[in-house]
């Protein structure tokens, strides 16, 4: 309780200093100048963009927050911010894209980036030394994000046992409690175990807050018109810009913000569904294998387009909800080109840019052995959500070829067909992207065949 007082007084500290601290700044005030500029002194400064006339200076020194806009004498078609803060003039080179801008900001009125500006000169002038220290004891340890964003409880409550009339004076349970209480203990313990905690970081994004608001990091007030911080679009932690470099990767996406299934990045999806792979991948999976296993050219032959479309829109709208089932897609080929398809768009592959390399390398080496240390090694650099899906998946793909005299499809067949699937390179030529495709293929059929030691 005390630490949510002192979080508390905290807030109504920072609310009183900065958010104060931005209600005292300077309001823009433009100055028109009717006559042509004749004075050419030059005061120079280090930043070359930066520089004094002095006719600007005296038109000015009216009020703080002042400003006018000139075109440069020497680079015609260029212009100059003046600016009069702290019984200074400041000029900065003013840009226009479409929007106005002399840093990273982008405003669709001059007025608004003074405003802006000003509001920023002030803060940083008055709480420079503040400023400096808000990472420092975060808020968000205490009664921050951790506390007000809890994860959902999707486990069910355990009922407390009642007291039976069958302990004796001892206080001892009976055998039936016992029984039932390690029952209740060992159910708990399978459930914990099928849903793993995930790390995951932050997808942080620049944002404009509309009215005041408050970093969920540090407490204090984010100043500024627009862009005063950045959000996260997966869970929707507001904090600033500084502070997110401090946040733990601890994000807990939200289906609020998570709306597709398709195109999501992968652990961002088992998380937000709390889950221990992508629902896709066990739907799609447990489909084929209750009707499909025996289906000839499995994953080989191409289903419908319009109607993997279809099912791709259908797990998007509805998540696990979603119907796959004969009656809606009789053709098994449907369901296997839906996950082929889900597997295609993950913004990070299944086996990630990061761990690429590795994977490679296991399928060039000569020696058996060598392949399987390699592979093992390159298993430990894939987050573990993908590693969880990878060995799912493969432990399906095994059981694909059990099913080799119907099917006729084996490690060689599916490593064909999930090489490129499963697998991407990062950025390089075409020529070189074209000589890996022999390699992806050797890896995943390589990963089918040692499915059981490598998993």
């Amino acid at each position: 309780m005390s630490i949510v007082l002192s979080a508390c007084n905290h807030v109504l500290f920072v609310h009183s200093l900065v958010y104060q601290l931005q209600q005292e700044a300077p309001h823009p005030r433009r100055i028109t100048c009717t006559q042509e500029v004749t004075c050419n002194l030059l005061i120079s400064v280090k930043n070359q963009n930066h520089f004094v006339i002095c006719s600007s200076a005296t038109l000015l020194s009216v009020a703080e927050g002042s400003y006018l806009i000139r075109e440069s004498q020497r680079q015609p078609g260029t212009y100059t911010l003046a600016l009069r803060f702290g019984n200074q003039t400041r000029n900065f080179r003013l840009y226009h894209d479409g929007k106005h801008f002399v840093g990273e900001k982008r405003f669709e009125s001059i007025h608004d980036l003074v405003t802006d500006g000003l509001i920023t000169l002030y803060i940083e002038t008055k709480a420079a030394e503040y400023i400096a220290k808000m990472t420092i004891n975060p808020i968000y340890e205490h009664i921050g994000y951790t506390t007000l964003n809890r994860e959902p409880s999707h486990k069910k409550q355990v009922p407390a046992l009642k007291e039976t009339q069958d302990k004796g004076s001892t206080g001892e349970e009976s055998t039936a409690d016992k029984r039932l209480t390690s029952l209740v203990r060992r159910a708990t313990l399978k459930e914990n175990e099928q849903i793993p905690k995930y790390e995951k970081v932050h997808n942080f994004k620049v944002h404009t807050f509309r009215g005041p608001h408050w970093c969920e990091y540090c407490a204090n007030f984010m100043w500024g018109l627009i862009a005063q911080g950045v959000k996260c679009a997966d869970c929707g932690l507001n904090v600033h810009k500084q502070c997110s470099k401090m946040v733990p990767n601890d994000c807990k996406p939200d289906l609020k913000h998570v709306k597709k299934v398709y195109s999501c990045d992968l652990t961002t999806l088992v998380k937000a569904h709390n889950s221990k792979r992508p629902m896709v991948v066990d739907m799609c999976i447990r489909e084929i294998e209750s009707r499909g296993l025996q289906s000839e050219g499995l994953y080989r032959i191409s289903g419908f387009t319009d109607l993997i479309e279809d099912a791709k829109m259908s797990f998007d709208r509805d998540g696990e909800k979603a119907d796959i089932s004969v009656n809606v897609y009789e053709d098994i080929n449907i369901i296997t080109g839906a996950l082929k398809l889900y597997f295609r768009e993950l913004p990070i592959p299944l086996i990630t840019y990061d761990a690429y390399p590795r994977f490679l390398d296991s399928a060039k080496a000569l020696d058996p052995d060598t392949q399987l240390e390699i592979l093992h090694e390159a298993l430990k650099l894939l987050p573990p959500a993908h590693c969880e899906t990878l060995r799912y998946l493969m432990g399906h793909l095994k059981r694909v070829t059990l099913h080799e005299k119907d099917n006729l499809m084996n490690a060689e067949n599916l490593g064909i067909v999930f090489g490129p699937t499963l697998m991407r390179a990062p950025e390089q030529d075409a020529m070189a992207a074209l000589n890996d495709i022999r390699y992806q293929r050797l890896v995943v059929e390589m990963l089918i065949k040692n499915e059981d030691i490598l998993f």
